[in-house]
């Protein structure tokens, strides 16, 4: 008995979505304007319908119209706001061009990292600039013709010198 009733419910959503689909999707069509668009929330309309109590609707196709309407609209909020959503983020990815006195800090850092590194012997500026550039201990190795073993205390030598020499230029001009 009750899968006779389902099967009526059923057959009745089924008569019910084939009469009203058509007019459901032209109403939503004058809101959003895409076929396609209009046919994903028809679909959603009916699968609200399909899970609301038809017993206590007493204008079937009055109430499908309201939901058309309120869910076009809804989408339209949304998609709205997904927009306002999408060009926020584009702003503030946009880079700020730096300023000209920025440039100038960067172009003034950038020398003095040079002239330190000038001021170094050939085998701590090599090994410094391979390793910021990502280059492995065995290939520091193989361009400074030292044991890898060495490298790291080699490295951490030149380092300590940069910082030194960095510190003691900035203090000079500051």
């Amino acid at each position: 008995m009750n899968s006779i009733l389902v099967q009526d419910e059923t057959d009745s959503f089924r008569d019910l979505f084939t009469t009203y689909y058509p007019f459901v999707v032209r109403q939503i069509m004058r809101i959003v304007k895409e076929q396609q668009t209009a046919e994903d929330i028809a679909q959603d309309v009916f699968l609200s319908f399909y899970h609301t109590d038809r017993s206590v609707i007493e204008n079937i196709p009055a109430w499908l119209s309201r939901a058309s309407v309120y869910a076009a609209y809804n989408h339209l909020r949304s998609e709205k706001r997904r927009q306002n959503r999408q060009e926020k983020e584009a702003a503030d990815k946009e880079l700020v061009a730096p300023s000209s006195e920025d440039m100038w800090l960067e172009k003034e850092a950038i020398e003095d990292v040079r002239d330190v590194l000038a001021k170094l012997d050939e085998r701590e500026r090599t090994l410094l600039l391979m390793k910021y550039s990502g280059f492995a201990y065995g290939e520091l190795a193989k361009a400074t013709g030292t044991e890898v073993g060495s490298v790291g205390t080699l490295l951490a030598r030149a380092k300590t010198k940069f910082r030194s020499l960095y510190a003691r230029m900035r203090g000079e001009e500051g």
